[in-house]
This record gives structure tokens, C-alpha cells and sequence, in this order.
């Protein structure tokens, strides 16, 4: 008998990415669904993801976490994936995640960036990042090397976590939660290209050190009793 192909939902936090969203949708695995985030585009980003035939879901509360979590909460599928929605990765690149998930093998899969074409990673945001993954280490034991926002895991699973962060700090609070949880959490490596257009987080040290202090306040967190 042939394995049951699982259902999956793909969540796209989108502002002001028209530019990207093409490239974007049309490279979702058959059968999957796109979720696109709207977080107060004005360059038509939600038009355009319905002519691509995603479903769209407007979430006016400003912030990274804020259109992630809602886009979970739109989610129906068993399992349910992130990516970023300006370029930079390439969604169907997440089939492996998937089937990691699928197969039982981890119960979080993280994209671990490999930095592609000039300007793909500028320095500030990397060291940014590096200095993070460290403070991650020590507080979860985890040996991961990266906070990408390319991942996987069960719809439910993420539910129990009871994420809390609506700003930058959502990912990394994912990944704690997960650690405290006793999670399996696995690290694969993917390509991470120039983004179209300008970003909204780690494109300016402004933006990056806004980042850094909301995922460094979850790192000072302490663990939740659920979790332990």
C-alpha cells in the first residue's frame, strides 16, 4: 500500500512583497496550500496572492510573530510550514522537512541558511543570528547553528506550545518552547538567496538590533511549567 501523502499548509508572512510573491507561489509544492499573511501590504501583495490562487488572511497587528501565529491559526492541515515570502528561499525546498515530520523522524525541521549570490546575508544580520544560536545553545542544549524561518512540524504540536511572541522573537520562541518541551528538533540546510526588495528586519542595523532584543527577551524567559 502506498504511504498516506500528508496534508500541508505552507505560512507566508507577506508585507509589501508583490515583487516576490511569484516566484514564491509558484514554486509550493503541488497539493499544498499557500497561506499569505497580509500584514498591511500597499502594493497589492493580497490582489496578487489570490490570482495565484493562495488564500489570503489579513492580520493588521503589526509584527513578524503577529502574522505567523495568525496564519497557524488559519492552518487546517496536519502539518503546517513557514517560509519566508521575499525570495530569499524557495518553499519547495520544504518536501523534505515535511517527510522528516511525516515519517516520525523530528518533530521540528529548521532550514539552516547557506548564504547564496552577493548580499544574500548581510553581515550585521549574520552576526546577529550567530551570536543568538549560541545563547540558544546554552539555554536548550540544542545544537543548531541557525534561527531560519524556514520549518516544519505538526499543526497540534505547535498549537500546545502556546506561542506568545508577536514580534521578531516568535521563531526563536518557537524553538525554546520545542527544547522544553522535549521535541526532536532537526537542522537541514538550504540555500538562502538575495531577497527581492528591501527588508523590513535585518536589511538596516536598526532592524537587526530591534530583532536581536526581541529574541534575546525570549531567551531570558524561564521555562514554562507546561513545557517541562
Amino acid at each position: 500500500m502506498a504511504p498516506v501523502v500528508p496534508t500541508v499548509d505552507v505560512v507566508l508572512p507577506c508585507l509589501d512583497e508583490a515583487e516576490a510573491l511569484p516566484w514564491v507561489l509558484e514554486r509550493i509544492p503541488a497539493g499544498w496550500r499557500a497561506i499569505v499573511v497580509d500584514n498591511g501590504s500597499r502594493d497589492g501583495s493580497p490582489e496578487l496572492a489570490r490570482a495565484w490562487g493562495a488564500t489570503v488572511v489579513a492580520e493588521p497587528r503589526r509584527g513578524f510573530g503577529a502574522a505567523c501565529h495568525s496564519g497557524l491559526l488559519a492552518a487546517s492541515a496536519d502539518i503546517v510550514c513557514f517560509c519566508d515570502c521575499d525570495a530569499s528561499l524557495d518553499p519547495g525546498l520544504l518536501a523534505p522537512f515535511v517527510a522528516q515530520v511525516a515519517a516520525d523522524e523530528a518533530d521540528l525541521v529548521l532550514g539552516r541558511r547557506r548564504p547564496e549570490g552577493r548580499g544574500a546575508w548581510p553581515p550585521h544580520a549574520r552576526a546577529g543570528n550567530l551570536a543568538l544560536a549560541r545563547m540558544l545553545r546554552r539555554r536548550t542544549g540544542l545544537g543548531l547553528r541557525d534561527l531560519g524561518p524556514m520549518r516544519a512540524a505538526r499543526r497540534e504540536a505547535l498549537l500546545s506550545l502556546a506561542l506568545t511572541d508577536r514580534r521578531s522573537g516568535y521563531p526563536l520562541e518557537m524553538v525554546v518552547r520545542a527544547a522544553d518541551a522535549g521535541w526532536r528538533v532537526a537542522e537541514r540546510d538550504v540555500p538562502y538567496l538575495p531577497r527581492a526588495g528591501k527588508s523590513k528586519v535585518t536589511g538596516t542595523w536598526r532592524g537587526t538590533w530591534h530583532a536581536v532584543r526581541d529574541m534575546r527577551r525570549v531567551l531570558a524567559q524561564a521555562p514554562l511549567e507546561a513545557a517541562r
